[in-house]
């Protein structure tokens, strides 16, 4: 028997499907999403899918399943589209860490440096950036500088190290992190290794780097997917946002996937993203019937967060 939490998903789906057809709607949503909102989304990818798919819809309205810098980056790639977030308190942890007048300041007592800026960040500091980098392609972009030329990173300090221990690149980096990514127990990841000794971590780059140092494999979330779909016969840790997982499992549904343990204790012993869960499939519906609520830009700031990201997005084809 179906279930009325079950039943009435389902229905919101076939309303939300219904009005994305009347309204010439798109709906994108990130990996970390909810099972149920992935299922209704015509895209679900990492940051850099999302951007890219977000630059070609041409598609009137835009609902950005994310957080709020999605959204944002959404609208600064398409201004004449409205852009709409189920949940406009929706923030980002990281972003949070880099205000941008303290990266200003920064930025100001480093001269001369190329600025290079995680997508994760608001979009006055994609506006003080030079290239916009994720994390499918911070490597890449770090490597398509001159050897000589000195680097701002910002704002996450663990993809920052990761990226400068790869490249020996000489880099600024802007002491900002992750709480979920900064929250796997190493000691509880131990644990689980006593049980299943053939495991195999694979962890995103925005972890700690002890977590780093253990992992078989380091890569952004549509990295790490593609990773498991070549390796399906084996049992994976995966240290990232536990919403991967439904992806994950929809890929190789026979492949023993385990999310790894954070210090706290919550209701799926994982990490979690609230502001990401702040989605919800009744929140994702009322937006897009209401058209609301929108994210709005200033059109000068808008230009200036535009041309970075331009460059990313040149640099990634």
């Amino acid at each position: 028997m179906q279930s009325n939490s079950s039943h009435n998903t389902k229905e919101y789906q076939q309303k939300i499907q219904e009005l994305k057809r009347k309204k010439d709607a798109v709906i994108l949503a990130h990996y970390y999403q909810e099972p149920e909102i992935q299922e209704i989304a015509d895209f679900v990818g990492d940051s850099l899918g999302l951007s890219q798919h977000a630059a070609k819809t041409q598609s009137d309205i835009i609902v950005f399943a994310g957080v709020h810098f999605m959204a944002e980056t959404a609208k600064i790639l398409n201004p004449t589209k409205k852009v709409l977030l189920p949940d406009l308190n929706a923030g980002c942890s990281l972003e949070e860490s880099c205000p941008p007048d303290k990266f200003k300041e920064f930025i100001d007592a480093n001269p001369n440096h190329t600025v290079i800026s995680y997508i994760n960040c608001s979009a006055d500091v994609k506006a003080m950036s030079d290239i916009i980098c994720t994390s499918s392609n911070a490597l890449k972009i770090v490597e398509s500088l001159p050897q000589d030329s000195p680097i701002i990173f910002a704002p996450d300090k663990n993809l920052g190290k990761f990226i400068q221990k790869k490249t020996n690149r000489d880099m600024k980096i802007w002491d900002g992190a992750c709480v979920v990514h900064e929250a796997f127990s190493l000691e509880k990841i131990n644990t689980l290794f006593e049980i299943y000794p053939d495991a195999i971590l694979i962890a995103h780059p925005e972890s700690k780097k002890q977590i780093l140092k253990i992992a078989t494999y380091i890569g952004s979330t549509s990295g790490m997917i593609n990773y498991v779909k070549n390796h399906p016969d084996n049992t994976f840790i995966v240290a990232t946002e536990a919403g991967i997982l439904h992806q994950m499992k929809k890929e190789v549904p026979n492949t023993k996937l385990i999310p790894a343990p954070a210090y706290e204790n919550n209701t799926c012993a994982c990490s979690e993203c609230s502001y990401m869960k702040m989605n919800t499939i009744e929140k994702l519906y009322a937006c897009l019937l209401n058209e609301s609520p929108e994210v709005l830009l200033e059109d000068s700031l808008r230009l200036k967060a535009l041309k970075p990201i331009e460059k990313m997005l040149e640099l990634s084809k």
